[in-house]
């Protein structure tokens, strides 16, 4: 499966060592909107996925990705220390260029 370069890296990047990399994938506005709340921009979106990974310590396999509404749409399954592990998730990807710039995380 091909993805976009910056979810390509969203799903690649490990947790602490990439921060930048994963960080440079956002643009400056973004906006991620994860468990009821939102991270605006890369230094606080970098912030909430290093926590993510430390406090759940998964990882998300890419099952399907689709275009729909203007957004790019991966369906993954996530594993890690969390009830219900493993799951499939939704990630809606908003992307301008080569930067994302919105994400919505969801069941």
């Amino acid at each position: 499966m091909t993805l976009p370069a910056p979810i390509q890296t969203y799903f690649t990047a490990e947790a602490p060592q990439d921060g930048a990399r994963f960080a440079a994938a956002f643009a400056p506005d973004a906006i991620v909107h994860d468990e009821a709340r939102d991270h605006c921009g890369p230094a606080e979106i970098a912030a909430w996925w290093t926590a993510a990974k430390a406090k759940y310590r998964h990882c998300a396999e890419p099952l399907e990705v689709i275009e729909a509404g203007g957004k790019t749409v991966v369906r993954a399954r996530v594993t890690g220390d969390f009830p219900g592990s493993p799951a499939v998730l939704t990630f809606t990807f908003g992307l301008s260029g080569d930067r994302i710039t919105d994400l919505r995380v969801g069941g």
